[in-house]
């Protein structure tokens, strides 16, 4: 699985995330959790109360790896301007923690804004490079769904800066909004050279979540235990749901 992430015959691939905020919290959610047999989990070190650890969070890395049967593991301390929680480190000791977790064998995947200052994106670029690590460069909007020629630019910016995948999630404010994103989701598919792991959230939007890989997205989160983000579903009626879809179209 590790060596073949993102293959298009088997998208989309399942990530559920790990909230917890202590060591024994995320150990429980991953036992509760791979039984329903996720593709990717992603650990959410916002959440995680000793983030200021930094050997403290590489332990608790290496033990989630250790756990996860050979899944691979994406790393991500989402920013609180983006819908993360609030972290008591500055930003560049987060891109740091970052290139620390880079050089562990831990982990496989991690995840920054494109929102972040350049050379901070340069750094963790040139770091996961080095080390094998794939590089999510991710944009997420809470407020609104916007413009498809937006959201188009922000997408072509991640492959600029040497993103292995570009992430957008935006959040509709009704039907036509869910129909703009799956459309740039299209688009970009035949424009970019990398994969796409896109998301309409909310309630409305969580039609993109089960539709969103027959457009090119990559990657669809579902709740394993716990929710990262507004309009994730279970993952065993996703599982359901996708194939569904999936059956009568051949696949």
């Amino acid at each position: 699985m590790k060596n073949q992430l993102f293959n298009e015959q088997n998208f989309p691939y399942i990530c559920t995330p790990l909230t917890g905020k202590n060591t024994e919290e995320i150990m429980r959610e991953l036992t509760n959790i791979l039984p329903k047999n996720p593709d990717l989990i992603e650990w959410r070190v916002d959440f995680y109360k000793e983030i200021n650890d930094f050997n403290q969070v590489l332990v608790t890395a290496e033990k989630i790896a250790a756990q996860s049967s050979g899944l691979p593991l994406l790393f991500t301390i989402r920013s609180h301007k983006e819908g993360g929680e609030s972290i008591p480190l500055s930003e560049e000791e987060r891109v740091e923690l970052l290139s620390q977790v880079c050089q562990s064998e831990f982990v496989d995947i991690i995840d920054i804004e494109l929102s972040s200052e350049p050379e901070h994106i340069k750094h963790v670029r040139e770091v996961s490079e080095k080390y094998g690590k794939k590089l999510i460069l991710s944009y997420h909007n809470f407020e609104c769904t916007p413009e498809k020629a937006d959201l188009r630019k922000r997408l072509s910016m991640m492959e600029s800066y040497g993103a292995d995948i570009a992430k957008a999630a935006v959040m509709p404010k009704n039907q036509k909004d869910v129909l703009t994103l799956l459309e740039v989701t299209s688009k970009a598919k035949e424009e970019l050279n990398i994969p796409l792991i896109t998301m309409s959230m909310g309630d409305v939007g969580s039609l993109s979540r089960m539709l969103g890989w027959f457009y090119g997205s990559a990657v669809t989160f579902a709740v394993g235990e716990k929710s990262s983000a507004p309009g994730q579903i279970p993952i065993e009626d996703l599982r359901k749901v996708i194939e569904l879809i999936k059956k009568p179209m051949g696949y």
